[in-house]
Parts: structure tokens; sequence; C-alpha cells
């Protein structure tokens, strides 16, 4: 069987799956695995083969000790690139900027091309070139494919990605609306037209991507108009540490009256804001359980998230004119039904009815909205591995 290696490059670690790209999303994953706490001293490194765990707890110096490490262990199980054919691999890239808007067959070029784009995702498009480059290096005669999150958002219409500034200088400096998580909202999209049995260009859909980074967007007939995350991935929604939307006048405040920096002022709106900013937690379970308890900051945390979920909803709601369908996914979206039921609370007259109980039980893919509603409210988990992969096989076949 013919696989694809997918990898999930972070600042401290690796995720990766090896996957079969025919698979369904259902599927689980032949492997999947996870180096954590690189160039820290004590490393970790877990992996998932066929359901047997296997661990590893040691130093991992950096990306390319950790990937060189992972791989012996896959091998050392029968699941390696020297045991299994890896037809391709796809590296998730968080931002294409106007460079890319399709995946692309990874050369010297390209890499440098994702390099220059650094100033779009500091956070995340260095740590993204690290991971193809260790990769290429351990696994030279396996096409490498990069996946860039923005690349669903590219054909934006303008009005949604212009940003309302000085038009010399937003060319200047690539400055537009982006997007983020495409690869999960382009995923999520076809699984919903599929799940429903009908084509993709007859529906109208609200996507929430909701975890620890959180997006929304609005898709007519498979095409997106419109995403909440911007020129990088901090606009928009309420995160589990990042802010969404501020104005930007908060920053040139702390600026002249804390004395913050932009590093300082970047660390705060990236990793000390969003829901752990407000109530020093972002796990959900915690922050339900500290709600339960009357911790006055964990609800306000929690209501500040839903008001601006609700916000998009119904702003997604008035660009599409007509919604057929509203998709929850990702971390939260998938597994906290409270979140839910408070996000769509009192929509009936816009045609937006849960059933409570098939929102607070099931799994998997479904509708969880009741039989009288005009709009479908489903839950479908996301695969962006899965869609990775898809990509990256399709484009090595076609070499």
């Amino acid at each position: 069987m013919a696989y694809a290696l997918v990898l999930n490059s972070g600042s401290s670690s690796i995720k990766f799956q090896i996957v079969d790209p025919t698979a369904s999303a259902s599927d689980q994953p032949f492997v999947s695995g996870l180096v954590e706490r690189i160039g820290e001293p004590n490393g970790r490194i877990s992996i998932k083969i066929e359901g047997r765990q296997v661990e590893s707890n040691m130093p991992v110096r950096d990306h390319r000790g950790g990937l060189m490490l992972a791989i012996a262990m896959l091998d050392a199980n029968g699941a390696g690139p020297t045991a299994v054919d890896i037809i391709a691999c796809g590296h998730r890239v968080v931002h294409g900027g106007q460079t890319f808007s399709e995946p692309a067959l990874v050369n010297d070029e390209v890499v440098e091309q994702i390099r220059e784009l650094v100033p779009l995702a500091p956070l995340h498009n260095p740590a993204n070139v690290d991971g193809i480059e260790v990769a290429r290096d351990l696994l030279p005669n396996v096409p490498h494919v990069a996946v860039f999150d923005t690349g669903f958002f590219s054909d934006l219409p303008a009005a949604a990605a212009t940003y309302a500034i000085d038009a010399d200088v937003a060319r200047e400096h690539q400055i537009r609306r982006y997007g983020a998580h495409g690869t999960s909202h382009e995923f999520v999209a076809r699984e919903v037209a599929e799940y429903l049995g009908q084509p993709i260009e007859d529906l109208n859909q609200i996507v929430l991507h909701i975890g620890n980074g959180a997006s929304a967007s609005a898709i007519r007939g498979g095409q997106p108009i419109d995403t909440t995350m911007g020129l990088t991935p901090l606009e928009g929604l309420v995160m589990g540490t990042r802010s969404g939307d501020i104005d930007p006048g908060v920053i040139f405040h702390l600026n002249r009256t804390a004395g913050m920096d932009i590093d300082q002022i970047d660390d705060l709106l990236n990793r000390r804001s969003g829901v752990k900013g407000l109530s020093g937690v972002n796990d959900f379970r915690v922050l339900h359980q500290r709600i339960e308890e009357g911790d006055e900051k964990a609800k306000l945390a929690y209501d500040v998230y839903i008001h601006r979920l609700r916000r998009y909803i119904g702003a997604y709601m008035v660009t599409l004119g007509r919604v057929d369908t509203i998709t929850f996914t990702a971390g939260v979206g998938e597994n906290d039904h409270t979140v839910r039921t408070n996000a769509l609370a009192g929509l009936e007259n816009y045609g937006i009815k849960l059933d409570e109980e098939k929102n607070q039980n099931g799994s998997g893919a479904r509708v969880i909205s009741a039989d009288d509603s005009a709009v479908k409210v489903l839950v479908v988990p996301t695969n962006e591995e899965l869609a990775i992969a898809q990509k990256a096989a399709a484009i090595a076949e076609s070499l």
C-alpha cells in the first residue's frame, strides 16, 4: 500500500502522520506521532502505529535530530520509510502570501520563497521551513509538497481581502486578508456536501473551526467569500491565547503609556491573551469547571468568546444572504456541546434550531439540528492531515 508522510513542524514540536491518501475521513492513520519539547533536556517522542503506542524520552537537540530519531523509531517498528512505500511527503505551511495559491512541489526556490514570507507568519513559517529542509535531507528520493493554510482563501473577493489603508503601503508590504486554517475549511466544506449528498456548488456554508486557534468562513458554492483571520492568524475570533479582533489603537496605547515594545505586545496578543489571558486557562474543560465553581473571570472569558463567535455567525449570515449549513469542527467545535448551544441560542427566527439530544450525544460527522430547522447544523471532524496527504499524493502521482 502507498502512503504519504505528513509533517507539521512547530517551533518546538513536530507532528507527523503516515496516511493512506485514499482513506476516508473517519479512518485512523497508519501512523501518528509527536516529537515535542525540541531543544529542551526532557524531549519526548510518542508514536502510535495501528493503535500500538511506542514512546521514548530523551533530549531532542533540534528538528533534524527529532525527525531522525522519529524515523529510526518507525523503522525499528516496521513502519518507517525503509519499511513502507512513502510516495510523497506533505508539509503544512501556514503562510503562502500572494506567492502560493496552490500546493507546490518543493525545490530550493520554493524553500527560499517560503522563507521570504516569514515576516507574514513569524511564529509559524520559520519552523515550517526547518521541517522541510530536514525532511528533504533525510528523504531525498521522495517528492516533497508544501500545502499552504492560506491557499483556500487566495481568491477572496477584493472587498473582503482588502484593508482600508493606504493602497501603496498595502501593495508594497503585501498587506491584505490571507486567512488561515484554509486546508481545514476546504476539507470540511467538501465533507459536508458529501455527507448531505448534495453538490457543493448548491450550498451556502458557514464553517466554524474552533480549537485553540479559531476561525470562521463563509463559503458560497465551494468558494470562500470571507474569513475571520487576516494578514496573520491573530485576527478574528477569540482564541485560546490570541486576542482576535482588537482596536489597533491598543497597540499604540501600550507602547506610549506602558512602554511595551513591539515584541512585548506581539507576545501579549499572541500568547497571553484570548481565553487564557482573561481566565488563566485555555482548556475548555477546566474553564467550564471553574464557571460551575463560580469563577467570575472564567465566566467573563467564556461570555466574551461566545459573543465574538455569535457576532461573526450573524455577519456571515448577512454576507451569504442564504445559509444552508453551519458546521462546527476542530477541538472545541467537535467536542463542546455547550459552546455549540450557546453559539446558536435564540436563532430560531432565523431558521436555526438545534436538537439538544443530538447535540449532546453522538460522535463523528452528524447533523445536530432539529428536523424542522431550515438551516442544517452539523458537527464534522476535520482531518487536515488527510487533506494534505491527498494533495501531496496528487502532485507526486502527476510527476
